[in-house]
């Protein structure tokens, strides 16, 4: 189903120019773990040749509409069940040599209840995680595997993506993960790219700029608004326009550095 929401602020000529996209943390707590979301770039620092595909316009294009996320945390961990009740979960297999302590690591990385599961032999897991995309005009978030990353040891499944749009629906990321085969270890490593982030915006020529955003008193109670809607509703795609709506005429405010 597509929804489209008109926003008082889109009346009038058509906009060019960059599309500028907020980004922030929510809650700061920790920050430091958590890098800027950066841009891909799909070329090498030498491009060589004229004719290289790292000279391509249509590469260069794709690059502008793409944002990484970067891994927080070392993570090694298994998939088990508990022998009295039989509930999934996870097995810290770092044990005591792990970045993160053993009682922490509910805190960043959850099993999904099995019921909620996609298919029965498929745990879902999530990693928590505060990064929040705004904007002021009409712009959608799509979040995807990191594909244009090579690992020698390939995750032992796929990334749960999804779309909304950042301009009315605020609300942290997670990185969600379907484990195709269980029987395999999850090994993540901090730094790495953990998910990309791809922006739609009104007019397929238009680049986007992300920058920091501040924490601004109506940024937090928008955010805070919607957040929490999908314990309650089965589908929160129903709620934009009321979102749209209810949310303050200006949320992008460049962050002040120093």
């Amino acid at each position: 189903m597509h929804i489209t929401i008109t926003h008082a602020r889109d009346e009038g000529a058509p906009k060019s120019g960059p599309v500028m996209v907020g980004w922030l943390r929510e809650p700061e707590r920790g920050g430091v773990l958590y890098a800027p979301p950066e841009r891909v770039s799909f070329r090498p620092p030498n491009r060589g040749h004229a004719k290289s595909a790292a000279r391509c316009p249509a590469v260069i294009n794709m690059e502008s509409r793409f944002f990484m996320v970067r891994c927080p945390f070392d993570l090694h961990v298994g998939f088990g069940r508990d022998k009295a009740t039989g509930r999934a979960g996870l097995v810290n297999r770092a044990g005591t040599g792990g970045a993160v302590r053993g009682n922490k690591l509910g805190d960043v990385l959850v099993m999904v209840p099995e019921a909620e599961w996609r298919y029965p032999d498929r745990p879902t897991i999530q990693m928590k995680l505060p990064y929040v995309f705004i904007a002021d005009e009409p712009v959608y978030l799509t979040q995807i595997d990191a594909f244009a990353h090579y690992r020698p040891a390939p995750l032992p499944g796929t990334i749960f993506g999804g779309r909304f749009p950042v301009d009315v629906w605020p609300r942290p990321l997670m990185w969600a993960f379907e484990w195709h085969e269980p029987e395999k270890d999850i090994v993540l490593r901090r730094g790495e790219p953990l998910f990309y982030c791809l922006f739609e915006v009104d007019g397929p020529e238009r680049p986007v700029q992300l920058i920091e955003a501040e924490r601004t008193p109506e940024v937090m109670r928008h955010i805070e608004h919607v957040s929490g809607a999908v314990n309650y509703a089965a589908q929160t795609f129903s709620l934009f326009r009321e979102a749209a709506e209810a949310r303050p005429a200006q949320l992008l405010t460049p962050r002040k550095k120093g």
